[in-house]
């Protein structure tokens, strides 16, 4: 998962698994350019990234905004120089029952799940053109394939996540760009850290491997999938979920 001098943008980064996956993609040897609209979360990850001996920009911004997105790319390119790996990583929950849910509730996940993919991909998908090469990675979950109570509108979102990753890689095969998708099952995150016992255990009970997964192992899964191991995989969806779902 030889990643050396590749140039990535992760967006969503400040913290969670966003930032272990611009960690681990610097630890493999690419620069990283972090976007979030958390600018301060922001500093840290650049300091850590450059700790580990790579370049890193970066980039406070909302993935909604399509003008927003193009601009992050359009700096990114001019200070790295090109743009190898995209990951789709930002993403917002507004968790609730479908009678209870508000408009606005499933409009703002809509805007920063999907369209917010939609744009960094539409985005970024110029200059992999130009250049032949190209690695796109979204991040899905595993919510998007099985559902789950009180997320219909989270629950949709990853899966046109997934519809949009296997529409795009078909597009662009031609070219040398992959598109696949990374699911995630139940991982262990400050939110779940959150979670009271009893509800964390019945929750790791519906799992398999009887236990959360670690940011470290999405952070694995989008490795490879950004890496020339993978150059014949487009259009996939890896689950990283302990079982929970097959």
């Amino acid at each position: 998962m030889n990643l050396a001098d590749r140039k990535a943008i992760v967006t969503g980064a400040a913290q969670g698994i966003g930032k272990t996956i611009a960690l681990e993609l610097a630890r493999q040897g690419a620069d990283v350019a972090v976007t979030d609209i958390n600018e301060q979360g922001l500093e840290s990850v650049v300091a850590e990234i450059q700790a580990l001996g790579r370049r890193a920009h970066p980039v406070a911004m909302d993935v909604s905004s399509l003008s927003q997105c193009e601009g992050m790319v359009k700096a990114v390119v001019e200070a790295m120089g090109r743009l190898d790996i995209l990951v789709n990583n930002a993403g917002i929950t507004r968790d609730m029952l479908l009678l209870r849910m508000k408009e606005e509730q499933w409009d703002q996940v809509m805007q920063v799940n999907v369209k917010g993919t939609f744009n960094c991909t539409k985005a970024a998908i110029r200059p992999m053109f130009k250049q032949k090469y190209g690695r796109i990675i979204s991040i899905s979950s595993v919510t998007g394939a099985m559902g789950n109570p009180g997320q219909a509108n989270y629950s949709a979102s990853k899966a046109a996540v997934i519809g949009f990753t296997k529409a795009v890689a078909r597009e662009y095969a031609h070219c040398g760009i992959t598109v696949n998708a990374v699911a995630p099952g139940f991982i262990q995150t400050a939110m779940t850290d959150a979670i009271p016992d009893k509800e964390r255990e019945a929750m790791i009970a519906q799992i398999p491997a009887r236990q959360l997964g670690t940011p470290e192992d999405v952070a694995h899964a989008v490795c490879f999938l950004a890496s020339d191991a993978s150059s014949y995989i487009t259009g996939q969806v890896l689950h990283v979920n302990g079982g929970l779902y097959t």
